[in-house]
C-alpha cells in the first residue's frame, strides 16, 4: 500500500516536471548590459564585494582608479566574480594606447570610460582621445556619457541639445550612445524625459547605434524619491527599454558621499550603504536585474517599430499618441491612465508592451487579441494570453508584455 501511494507520488510530480517543461520560453540571445556606475570603490576591492554585485545581477562595473595598479587589481578579481569592467584610470588620458595595450587582452576588460556629461567644446579633444585608443584597441566600445535635455547652454556649450547629440555622434567615435536622466520625484514625473527619450532614440537610430539609459538607484537631492521604490525602478527601466536601450545603468551601486563621490554631491542610499552594508534598495535592484534578464529574448536586439502614448488630456511633449494597434490586437483600453504602447520586432516574433506611467498607482488596463497573441510572464514564460482576463491591474510603473507573429502586424 504504502509502495503504491510513492508510486502515485513519483507519477504526480513526473507529471508536474513534465508540464513545466514543456511550457514555452522566451529565447535570449545573451544578457543585456547592466552597469553599476560609481560601483565598488578601491579599499572594497575583493573576490566577495565583487561576487555579492554579480548577485544583484550586475555585470558590468564602472569604479575610478587612482593608478593602472589598482585597476589591473579590479580587473583580475572581476573576472572571478564574473563581472566586466570599463578601465578608469589616469594612466588612461596621460598614455592611452600603452594603457590600452597593457589592458585590452584582459578578459574582464568591456571598454574605457573617457568622461561623464562633457560640454561640445571638449568633443574634439574626446575624438582624439577615442581613435587613440581604437587605434591600439577596435574591439572594446570608448565611453561618453552625456548630459540630459534640461543641462543649460552653460553645461552643454550650445542653445540646441538637438546639436548637442548629433554633434556627438558625429566627431566622438562612440559605439553606443549614453545619457542620464533621473525624472522620477517623489510625487511626479519630469516633464521633459520623454522628450529626451524621444531624440536619444530617433538619433542613434539614425546614426545606426543602439543606447544606454539610466536608473536611479541613490538618493540625490530632496526631489527625487527616497529610497528608491521597485514602482520608480520599474518605470524607468521598462520606459527605457520600450524606446529601444540596450543597456542599462543604475546611478549607483555604492553611497556616494561628497568626500568620495567624482560629481561632489552627496549620494547616499544606494544598494550598499555609506558603511559597507546592503540597503534595502541592494534586492531591488537584485530583483530588477532578474526582471531585465528573463525579458531580454523581448528587448534585446529588438527594432522599435513604434512607441506611442495614451491618458487623458496632454501627453508628454515630443511624444505621439497611440491611434492604431498591430492586427493581432483587437482591443487595448488603458481607461484614460497614462501608459505607454510600444511595439518592437524581432525575427518572426513581434511584441507589444503596455507600460503603465504611473509610478504611485495601479491602472486597470485592457488587452484583447487574436488567437496567435500570447502572454509573457515576468520569469520569461509564454502562454497563450487568453489563459487569463483580458482586464488586468498593472502595477505602478510595471509592464504588461505580449507577443505575436509578426504577420499579425
Amino acid at each position: 500500500m504504502e509502495l503504491k501511494k510513492y508510486g502515485l507520488l513519483l507519477l504526480f510530480l513526473l507529471n508536474l516536471s513534465g508540464i513545466a517543461n514543456s511550457q514555452e520560453r522566451l529565447i535570449s540571445e545573451g544578457e543585456i548590459p547592466i552597469l553599476a556606475w560609481y560601483s565598488i570603490p578601491v579599499g572594497e576591492t575583493t573576490v566577495e564585494r565583487y561576487k555579492e554585485m554579480r548577485e544583484a545581477g550586475i555585470n558590468h562595473s564602472l569604479s575610478f582608479f587612482s593608478n593602472a595598479e589598482e585597476m589591473q587589481k579590479a580587473l583580475d578579481i572581476a573576472e572571478k566574480a564574473g563581472v566586466k569592467m570599463l578601465v578608469a584610470c589616469p594612466e588612461l588620458k596621460k598614455e592611452p594606447e600603452k594603457t590600452v595595450k597593457r589592458f585590452m587582452n584582459h578578459p574582464a576588460v568591456a571598454g574605457y570610460h573617457l568622461i561623464d556629461e562633457p560640454k561640445i567644446t571638449l568633443f574634439p579633444e574626446l575624438s582624439e582621445w577615442a581613435r587613440k585608443i581604437q587605434s591600439a584597441d577596435n574591439k572594446h566600445f570608448c565611453y561618453v556619457n552625456l548630459f540630459p535635455n534640461f543641462a543649460d547652454s552653460t553645461q552643454l556649450g550650445t542653445k540646441n541639445y538637438k546639436e548637442y547629440v548629433q554633434e556627438y555622434i558625429r566627431q566622438i567615435p562612440v559605439q553606443f550612445v549614453s545619457f542620464d536622466y533621473y525624472p522620477v520625484m517623489k510625487d511626479r514625473l519630469s516633464k521633459s524625459w520623454y522628450e529626451n527619450l524621444e531624440l536619444i532614440a530617433a538619433e542613434s537610430k539614425k546614426a545606426e547605434l543602439p543606447f544606454w539609459a539610466f536608473a536611479l538607484t541613490t538618493n540625490y537631492d530632496n526631489d527625487h524619491v527616497t529610497p528608491q521604490t521597485i514602482a520608480a525602478m520599474r518605470l524607468q527601466i521598462y520606459s527605457n527599454l520600450v524606446y529601444g536601450a540596450q543597456g542599462i545603468q543604475y546611478f549607483t551601486y555604492w553611497s556616494a558621499t561628497s568626500v568620495n563621490a567624482p560629481s561632489g554631491e552627496d549620494q547616499r542610499g544606494a544598494p550598499i550603504s555609506v558603511t559597507g552594508k546592503r540597503s534595502v534598495v541592494y534586492d531591488r535592484v537584485k530583483q530588477m536585474s532578474r526582471e531585465i534578464q528573463n525579458l531580454s529574448g523581448v528587448f534585446l536586439g529588438s527594432k522599435v517599430v513604434s512607441v506611442r502614448h495614451t491618458g487623458l488630456g496632454k501627453i508628454p511633449v515630443g511624444t505621439i499618441r497611440l491611434t492604431s494597434l498591430p492586427k493581432a490586437i483587437k482591443v487595448l483600453d488603458t481607461n484614460g491612465a497614462p501608459a505607454i504602447v510600444s511595439v518592437l520586432e524581432k525575427g518572426e516574433n513581434a511584441f507589444l508592451v503596455v507600460v503603465n506611467k504611473d509610478f504611485l498607482n495601479s491602472i486597470n488596463l485592457t488587452v484583447f487579441g487574436d488567437d496567435s497573441l500570447k502572454k509573457i510572464l515576468k520569469d520569461g514564460t509564454v502562454i497563450p494570453a487568453n489563459t487569463y482576463e483580458s482586464s488586468m491591474e498593472l502595477d505602478p510603473g510595471d509592464a504588461a508584455v505580449f507577443m505575436f507573429p509578426t504577420s499579425e502586424m
